[in-house]
């Protein structure tokens, strides 16, 4: 039986609404070339897309966290040694360089072997899949996820959860997870939960309810804190930056008590102290300085 014009119209629209929605066709990504990926959401899961350069920031232009660089630096380069190495959780105050050393020990290891695949928080729900896509390659990825807060029973808490734990799912050995978060615990924290084994409005075993606010936490086998530094510590890291800066410029700036007065009062002004308002001070000082001159 033949199919008259307007059913074959209307057949023909229906394929072509149905191959809107569905992603084009992504060739995939050589490895040997290219350092890192993000995950990109389609309608029905996603793909890997290239990102073929690093950002620029080196871990020596990384000031006031040695400590922390160290512990991160020393895991990762287990890891790409194909040792023993731990999930990671960066956490603390904005500005204070914990997505940055991420992009700088893949600068830094690339060469060696590091690779760095970024999944947004609301796309961690597709781990499977981005596994699927990694197994078997010769390159040690961390698969990374910035800032990074959630509410619980969230799907992409539970799968996160389940990778770190293991128990169900979990990356293989080539893969290893770090996530930065302003959150210790990576979600809300209330009044309530200090309460101990008082009755708290509509918790019966809030014990419980607590404990599984920190599980997630529980399960990154390093914790790395980042805090706002004292006005000694971004002072000097104001100093060094703008020593850094000039140097780069091959030019002279000076350290001088009208510098410092200026540094305390623009994070004064920003309402913080940390790497990032310290490098943002000393490129505003060094590029007024050598205009002026």
């Amino acid at each position: 039986m033949e199919l008259d014009a307007e059913l074959i119209g209307q057949l023909k629209r229906v394929l072509e609404a149905a191959e809107y929605l569905l992603p084009k066709p992504i060739p995939d990504i050589d490895w040997s070339v290219t350092p890192a990926a993000n995950w990109k959401r389609h309608s029905f899961s996603g793909s890997l897309e290239p990102i073929e350069s690093i950002e620029g920031i080196r871990l020596e232009d990384l000031l006031g966290i040695e400590k922390q660089k160290k512990i991160v630096e020393e895991n990762t380069l287990q890891f790409l040694a194909g040792l023993p190495a731990n999930n990671i959780l960066l956490w603390g105050t904005r500005g204070t360089g914990k997505s940055s050393l991420v992009r700088a020990l893949l600068r830094r290891y690339a060469t060696d072997g590091l690779r760095v695949v970024q999944v947004d928080k609301d796309d961690l729900i597709h781990l499977p899949d981005i596994v699927y896509q990694l197994k078997g390659q010769p390159y040690r990825f961390v698969i990374f996820s910035d800032d990074v807060s959630f509410e619980v029973g969230e799907s992409s808490y539970k799968m996160l959860k389940s990778a770190l734990d293991g128990s169900v799912y979990a990356p293989p050995e080539n893969m290893l997870i770090y996530v930065t978060s302003n959150r210790r615990h990576l979600i809300p924290e209330y009044e309530s939960d200090n309460k101990g084994a008082m009755m708290v409005e509509g918790e019966i075993h809030h014990g419980e309810a607590v404990e599984e606010k920190i599980s997630l936490s529980g399960r990154f086998g390093i914790w790395v804190s980042f805090h706002p530094f004292s006005q000694d510590q971004y002072l000097e890291v104001v100093r060094q930056w703008i020593g850094k800066l000039a140097e780069r410029l091959e030019k002279e700036v000076p350290w001088t008590p009208e510098c410092r007065e200026a540094a305390i009062l623009w994070s004064q002004k920003k309402g913080d102290r940390s790497g990032r308002i310290a490098n943002q001070f000393a490129s505003n000082w060094v590029g007024q300085y050598l205009l002026k001159r």
